[in-house]
């Protein structure tokens, strides 16, 4: 009897787990069959969070031209400082500081007396050398004579020694006379050369003293005005001294020059003739005209700039040397270039792109990642060489968790770029 009972809890116990076993089966394969098309239901992440907010801005073509300004110090096209020539003193002086000259006008006299001297006694040794050049000439003449009559005694004693008239001693005392009056009239000949020769000499060294007596009287070499006089009448002054203090210094300042540093990424479009627009913060709201007028050509390579200069017409003389200016550029683009903001970049492991937002319907828009290449940082934001035309609404500080494809929406009170 108690076999019995205990026989059938077993088998209570045996069927009790295979219930349960096939309620569980039965459940999990209507979970199976419920999950899937629930979760095929369900939306992503993206679509659950709905468009994100964004800030956009415009990106923006640039102009065809790029302007580039620098600062400098204007200066004279022309500087010269004078120093004399000649050794005495001042005698006349007829400028001062300030005095506006033309080419050619006299400066300075300067009283050279030993020079005067040296020339005067240069023009009497020429004098000298003609006179000693006649009487060479004169012993050529006479020369020429002696010969001839040696000639002539040379047949006359030659006929006679053939007919027994005379010696042949005498005969032969004739011969050698024309051959002394032949040396004689070489010897008359080449003094005459060397006469002349002296005189071509002597008459180089008077018009070398002409010359250095020419540099007593001090002109301007150029138009221009006095910017410094150093001497005054009655100051004693050496020749070919450039080591001292000038006489005086000129500067040209019709036209004045400034020095301009054409960074690399602008140095392609720099040519002669380029107008520049000059500024003096002394004369605000006044314009000046310029023009690139030349150039090194080539780029400088420690720093990678092209070293131009900037002429600057004034001739109403409005603008001094040494004065502060500022010169802008407008330098032709070789490419076009599109500017962003700087915070519009992002910068990950696929290197450097924007966030540009694309119409995907009628008010809807979605993410889509543009590669760009930076060309410079400019005045406004960054400028890129490539990635983008101009006109995109590109993403201005995009979350890190943006993604390509991402719906998204701009700010409706969004000004940045605008």
């Amino acid at each position: 009897m108690a076999d019995a009972e205990a026989a059938g809890r077993g088998t209570m116990r045996g069927t009790t787990w295979l219930v349960l076993i096939a309620l569980a089966g039965a459940g999990f394969v209507g979970y199976r069959t419920w999950s899937e098309p629930s979760r095929a239901a369900v939306p992503s992440e993206a679509a659950r969070r709905g468009p994100v907010t964004v800030r956009v801005a415009i990106a923006k073509r640039a102009g065809d031209t790029l302007d580039l300004t620098q600062t400098g110090t204007a200066q004279a096209f022309d500087t010269a400082s004078l120093y004399p020539r000649a050794t005495g003193y001042i005698a006349e002086r007829l400028i001062d500081i300030g005095s506006r000259v033309k080419k050619g006008d006299l400066l300075f006299r300067i009283s050279a007396p030993d020079l005067d001297q040296q020339l005067a006694q240069a023009q009497s040794q020429v004098v000298q050398l003609q006179a000693a050049l006649a009487q060479a000439k004169a012993m050529v003449d006479q020369a020429e004579a002696n010969r001839h009559l040696a000639d002539v005694t040379n047949k006359r004693t030659s006929t006679l020694a053939g007919s027994g008239a005379a010696t042949a001693q005498n005969a032969d005392t004739a011969r050698a006379g024309v051959l002394t009056q032949g040396a004689n009239l070489a010897a008359a000949k080449a003094a005459v050369k060397v006469a002349e020769a002296n005189i071509t000499a002597q008459e180089a060294q008077v018009a070398r003293l002409k010359v250095l007596t020419g540099f007593e009287d001090i002109r301007a070499p150029f138009d221009g005005v006095v910017t410094a006089r150093n001497m005054d009448i009655g100051d004693a002054v050496t020749a070919d001294t450039n080591s001292g203090t000038p006489l005086a210094t000129l500067a040209r300042d019709d036209t004045l020059r400034m020095a301009v540093n054409v960074p690399l990424y602008a140095a392609d479009g720099v040519r002669d003739g380029l107008p520049a627009r000059i500024e003096v913060a002394q004369m605000p709201g006044k314009v000046f005209p310029g023009t690139v007028s030349r150039s090194s050509s080539s780029l400088l390579y420690a720093s990678r700039i092209l070293a131009t200069q900037v002429d600057i017409p004034n001739p109403d003389h409005a603008l001094q040397p040494g004065l502060y200016i500022t010169v802008t550029l407008a330098i032709p683009r070789p490419a076009p270039v599109v500017s962003v903001p700087g915070d519009a970049l992002i910068f990950d492991q696929n290197g450097t792109r924007v966030a540009v937002l694309e119409p995907a319907g009628q008010d809807d828009f979605v993410v889509r990642m543009r590669p760009v290449t930076i060309f410079r940082q400019g005045d406004s934001g960054v400028e890129l060489r490539s990635g983008l035309t101009g006109g995109e609404q590109v993403v201005v500080g995009p979350s890190a968790s943006l993604r390509d494809g991402d719906p998204a929406a701009p700010r409706k009170d969004a000004k940045a770029g605008t």
